[in-house]
Parts: structure tokens; sequence; C-alpha cells
């Protein structure tokens, strides 16, 4: 048997479970012990009712684990590896897929975190002591230099900044980060690497500002700061806080021509507050960013790779509190204490 923690809708209280272990596996198919899981901030929107799901659930999506048996199909994969998965199980067949590059937006996409218990196994989340991946999901198998803390949310919120900032414009020496969170301070990162000269992140705690220092960008506060010492605006913005109101200042920031990356608002209070003339006078390029293709994952784990010993990402998430205080945990995740509290199975 499998231990999980089942959510059963906003404002019922998550139960323990017990879940059958599949007797066999389907080709392609693999199970997976969970090692530690993060909680994600689109958890807690599903957890206080502003992002329906089919319910009973195992939520989570963010993990690593080490595989306990593989089906047939997967030559690469062997029983004890130690992986991550993509956040989604793809068909590879579909016009999204094969025509678009956009296996994200795949016509039968399943999303690991956000199926019902009656689908398939019923282990379909990682707030559980097992996850079963599905034939269409990208694995990548992690190096032992990289610690599971490190690892966990690279496959949703580092993957997907990979694939935000894969579009930046070929003259880029200066570029806004909206938002300090976990998705602003990995595009601090990543974006020091590529040597963006001045990345200037704003936030409106002076903590999570003073943080982001720690990654490799100039903290401020408002975009008057910014244009303070960029005459002519920013070459790029990211959105990577989820509120709409920051759109007028990240397109007052932008040079004309800019790149502005939305990746952030995927909740359904983001109504814009924007003209088209806004954006057409001043000739911008905006690009809406809603998870990744299985490139962006193994570039997100070769990313750590390079980096771990550059940036402190293990600070980025809680000790590990057990599967089964899992309310503890989400009242931590919610107090935004850390950008990611983590799980073990208890």
């Amino acid at each position: 048997m499998a231990y999980a923690q089942v959510f059963y809708g906003p404002n019922h209280p998550l139960k323990a479970c017990d879940v059958p272990l599949p007797s066999s596996l389907q080709a392609g198919e693999i199970l997976v012990e969970i090692a530690l899981a993060t909680i994600c901030g689109s958890d807690l929107h599903t957890l206080s009712g502003h992002r329906p799901e089919r319910t009973p659930c195992i939520l989570g999506h963010e993990a690593v684990g080490r595989v306990v048996a593989v089906g047939s199909g997967r030559p690469y994969l062997r029983v004890g590896d130690r992986i991550t998965w993509s956040i989604a199980d793809s068909c590879g067949s579909c016009l999204a897929c094969s025509d678009y590059n956009l296996p994200e937006k795949c016509a039968d996409l399943f999303k690991y975190g956000h199926a019902p218990l009656d689908d398939g196994s019923g282990l379909n989340g990682c707030y559980a002591s097992h996850i079963l991946l599905r034939q269409g999901t990208h694995i990548v198998t992690l190096p032992d230099a990289l610690s599971d803390a490190t690892v966990a949310p690279a496959n949703c919120a580092l993957a997907t900044v990979v694939n935000a900032a894969e579009t930046l414009p070929n003259r880029c020496n200066s570029v806004l980060v909206q938002g300090a969170g976990l998705l602003g301070l990995y595009c601090c990162a990543l974006l020091a690497e590529r040597g963006i000269k001045r990345i200037y992140c704003m936030d409106l705690h002076a903590e999570r500002r003073r943080r982001s220092a720690d990654f490799g960008a100039i903290p401020v506060e408002h975009v008057q700061d910014v244009l303070a010492r960029e005459k002519e605006g920013v070459d790029a913005v990211f959105e990577l806080a989820g509120a709409s109101v920051l759109l007028k200042d990240g397109l007052e920031a932008l040079r004309p021509g800019g790149f502005y990356a939305l990746v952030g608002m995927v909740h359904p209070d983001t109504q814009i507050d924007l003209t088209g003339e806004q954006i057409i006078r001043k000739c911008v390029t905006m690009r809406g960013v809603h998870n990744y293709s299985p490139r962006h994952l193994d570039s997100a784990v070769a990313f750590l790779s390079r980096t771990a010993s550059l940036n402190p990402y293990d600070e980025l998430v809680s000790p590990p509190i057990p599967l089964n205080e899992l309310d503890r945990a989400i009242e931590l995740a919610q107090s935004q204490r850390f950008p990611r509290v983590s799980l073990i199975p208890s």
C-alpha cells in the first residue's frame, strides 16, 4: 500500500489514506517512491478554493523520487535511479505535440497533482509515498551532487522560467524581474549566468528584495528606481509576481521594441487594464508562458548542476516536514517564510 494525503475540496480536512500499489506496470509506466516534495503556490490556490480541481485527489507535482519498478520501453532507467519528471504527461502525436512544439498544451494532457483518484491508479500526486508516472512523462535522472531540496521545485518553477527566458531579444543587457518569489529568484540566477549585465528585481517586500541580491540581482522597490539608471528603458521584463497591476510598470520600464514575458498570472483574478496603444506605440513583443516542454526540464537540471555551488538554492526550501503533518506544512507555506516548504513521506 501507498500512503497519501487526499484532498476532498476547500474547507474540507485533508485525509490520510492508503492507496493500493499497482500489481503490474503497463509499457512506459514507472512506479516511484517519493523522497521529497515541495508545496507549489498553485497548490495553495487549490486548497483555498481559488483553483477548482476534481476531487478527491492527491495534490503536489514538485518532487524527487527513486524508481521502484519500470515498465517496458524505458531501457535507460533502473530500479534505484533518482529522478525528477515533467509535471504533465503528453501524447506526442496531437497537433500541439507534433506541429506546434507545445506538448504542454497536448490535446490529451494529464497533469500530476491535478487529477482525481478515479483516474488511473489514483497515485497521481506527490503528497504521497509513491506516484505512478505514465508513458508520455519526461524523465530526468539526477546527479548525486544535487540535493533533493535543490532539485524538487525544478520540474515546475525553474523549468517554466527556462522556457520564458528562451526567447530573450538578441540585444539584451538589462532586465527587470517583477517578483522575488521562487520564480523571480530563479530568473535572476538564470539571467546572471547568461551574462546579462544589469538585472533589476522588484518586489513589495524588503526581505524578498534583499534576497534577490544573492542571486545576481539589483534590488529595487519602484519602477522609477529602474528608470533612474536605464534612461531608455530595459531590454526585457519578466512578470513573475502574478499581479496584473504590475503590467503598467513593466511597460513603462521597457525600451521601445522591448520584450515582455508574462508568466505569473495563472489565475482568474488577472484582469489587465491596458490599451492596445500602450503596446503598439512602443513596438513591444509580449509572450505568455505556461509550463514547459521536456527540453526545458533538461536545461533546468543542467543549470542547477552548473550553478549549485554559486547560488544558495537550498535556503529557498524549508527543512522537511513529515507528510502526516501536511496541515502544518501548509500553514508554513501560507506564511511565505520560505519560497517553498518541503515534505517527506512519514
